[in-house]
């Protein structure tokens, strides 16, 4: 039980962790001049495609915020908790990446 355990936090960490990289990649590349929110959703949908499953690439937005003044991309990914067997809990989650836009 506890390998079972220790397998399942590993494998939630490992897609946060890609999700995480993929969203503020996404992010990035929205904020390059010329590019535009939706460029960075699909982008950041494409790599999560290539390196976890098109299932998690099913819910991504990205829209421009301000904050504090500081015009950024903001890209949030929704994707579900990977479970091992049926141990673990269910659900979703809700992970942003952010970036600065680039000014011309």
């Amino acid at each position: 039980m506890l390998f079972a355990s220790v397998l399942q936090l590993a494998l939630v960490q490992h897609v946060r962790n890609t999700c995480v990289d993929a969203a503020a990649e996404g992010a990035r590349y929205a904020a390059q001049v010329g590019r535009a929110p939706a460029d960075g959703a699909q982008r950041t949908a494409d790599l999560l495609r290539a390196s976890l499953a098109e299932r998690y690439a099913g819910d991504v937005t990205a829209r421009r915020v301000d904050a504090a003044g500081l015009a950024l991309v903001e890209v949030t990914v929704r994707v579900p908790l990977p479970v091992v067997g049926l141990l673990g809990p269910g659900g979703v989650m809700e992970l942003d990446g952010h970036a600065p836009v680039e000014q011309p």
